[in-house]
């Protein structure tokens, strides 16, 4: 009976990720040089409806960013959302979840 819970549990899971699409975003990014610029590029982030698991790497620059299905990040949209906080914006690359 256990084992038929887990399996239940673990296909839920399966299907949940298999169904939720959406896209990654990764942005490169000019002057994230500490953990609170950091935290100020994802209070921006977060703030944009549809956006989760934000991950900022310092060393390279980089900014990723996952966007619910059916919403969209653009370049002028990140380019002012990086101003704003205070860094440069690069460009941009999109994936598919």
């Amino acid at each position: 009976m256990k084992k038929q819970i887990l399996i239940g549990l673990f296909s839920l899971l399966f299907l949940q990720s298999v169904f939720a699409a959406g896209t990654r975003y990764e942005m490169r990014v000019d002057g994230l040089a500490c953990p609170f610029c950091a935290y100020g590029v994802e209070k921006k982030l977060k703030a944009v409806e549809g956006a989760s698991d934000i991950t900022v790497d310092l060393n390279k620059g980089l900014v990723s960013v996952n966007i619910a299905e059916g919403k969209e990040l653009t370049e002028e949209q990140m380019k002012k959302l990086f101003k704003d906080a205070g860094f440069t914006y690069r460009s941009m690359k999109k994936f598919p979840l």
